[in-house]
């Protein structure tokens, strides 16, 4: 195994979070026209195929922390690519509706297992004192993989085929990569770090506020990610190729997703959450209303992609600092939560598309964002962190954002933030704990 920096470490993870999100599971709606004209699928149809992905991704989500303690950081990573190889490939050769989402069920397996694996890997080999910015930049990588797959629509937007193939390759390369570069470790847990407490009514009651924001926001944002291309297509006649600029926008503006949610938590978290989503609602309606428009299109994209980008921040940073000690939980509730949200959003805006057209349909995504918005005063924010044997941890900048929640992940036998770094030789099993209290 070939050792990397800090920094390299987090470049290789972004890169690999870029083919296993940005192209194995975001990109597929920016092919959605061609696919379907060429497959005549029905938006119902594609409803139904693009909400396998989310559930894969769940439950891949689900099996990750056994998979990664028992296969370590290095095959689960391997393992991930394989499974992204195939599902690209299955992709590029689909014939029929059922090919096609026997592939798109693959890549969500594949999206499910690569974090917690790349999570393993960080564990062991970045310090925690970096672990805010490393996670920053590799969940960044979402954003890079949407970028990277718009000049495949821009140049090749009828060439879905071999784009799906061209994808598959890169796939292949970073299977090599992750044999190369992250080690065979499980998750690594200092032996004197403080066991997690049980979790109290109060905290449940803020688990399930977060799950339920996290679920309706994967719920609104359904309707972008897998029909906003088509809509400009079918709706406002612009050709296929120059869809791919919706993409392009949306993914330059989640690069500042993380700047956004890190202010968030240094200010209000309940109004960020309502800010954002009342304007991922508002980029739905504004497509919608102007299809024919590339510019406007594009600004609707940017509004889209970072209030998306930041939301998902936000709640990456709420369930850290909800669920301290719990270290394969407190990122993955969210994001499963956010990605049932998408599995049933998906097949109901097919529905809706097919009923009434795609301008009601999002119109009616929008208006339910809205609503969903004006309940954000429900949702945790700092007050809520903090019980009553914890001391007020949030009084300054230090103790905000991304890299301060991971911070109080951990705890010594003091209650106080751990700060010991721990390094484990590659291969190492002697530090290794299984989190059965996971």
């Amino acid at each position: 195994m070939k050792t990397l920096s800090n920094m390299g470490f987090a470049l290789f993870g972004a890169a690999l979070v870029a083919i296993s999100y940005g192209l194995a599971r975001f990109a597929f709606g920016l092919f959605v026209p061609s696919i379907s004209t060429e497959l005549s699928i029905t938006p119902a149809m594609i409803g139904v195929i693009g909400a396998l992905p989310f559930l894969s991704f769940v439950l891949a989500t689900l099996m990750a922390p056994m998979a990664a303690d028992w296969l370590g950081a290095r095959y689960l990573a391997m393992l991930s690519g394989t499974l992204g190889v195939a599902g690209l490939a299955v992709i590029s050769q689909a014939g029929s509706a059922s090919l096609l989402g026997v592939g798109v069920f693959i890549c969500g397996v594949c999206t499910g297992l690569m974090m917690p694996a790349l999570t393993a890997a960080m564990q062991a080999l970045v310090s925690r004192t970096m672990h805010g910015r490393v996670s920053s930049i590799m969940n960044a990588g979402t954003s890079i993989g949407i970028i990277v797959a718009v000049p495949t629509v821009v140049f090749l937007s009828d060439a879905w085929r071999v784009t799906y193939a061209a994808f598959a390759v890169l796939a292949g390369l970073g299977v090599l990569a992750a044999w190369l570069f992250i080690p065979s470790v499980s998750r690594v847990v200092p032996a004197d770090a403080a066991p997690p407490e049980p979790l109290s009514r109060q905290q449940w009651s803020r688990l399930v506020r977060l799950a339920l924001f996290a679920f309706a926001m994967g719920f609104v944002a359904a309707p972008y990610w897998l029909f906003a291309p088509d809509l400009l297509v079918s709706l406002g006649g612009l050709s296929g190729h120059l869809t791919g600029w919706l993409w392009f926008a949306a993914g330059v503006a989640g690069l500042g997703g993380a700047v956004v949610s890190d202010l968030a938590d240094r200010n209000n978290p309940p109004i960020t959450q309502a800010l954002m989503l009342m304007m991922l609602s508002a980029s739905l309606v504004l497509l919608a209303a102007s299809p024919n428009q590339l510019g406007l299109a594009m600004f609707s994209a940017l509004i889209f992609g970072g209030a998306y980008m930041s939301l998902t921040g936000l709640y990456l940073m709420t369930g850290i600092r909800l669920l301290p000690g719990r270290l394969s939980l407190g990122p993955v509730l969210p994001f499963m939560a956010c990605a049932l949200g998408q599995a049933i959003g998906s097949p109901v805006i097919g529905a809706l598309v097919d009923q009434l057209g795609y301008a009601n349909a999002f119109s009616l995504f929008c208006v339910a964002g809205v609503f969903i918005a004006l309940l954000s005063p429900l949702y945790p924010g700092h007050i809520d962190y903090l019980t009553e044997e914890t001391p007020a941890l949030l009084d300054s900048e230090e103790d905000t954002g991304l890299q301060a929640a991971y911070d109080q992940q951990l705890l010594d036998e003091n209650g106080e933030p751990y700060e010991e770094s721990v390094t484990t030789e590659p291969g190492d099993t002697s530090a290794q704990t299984n989190l059965a209290n996971t």
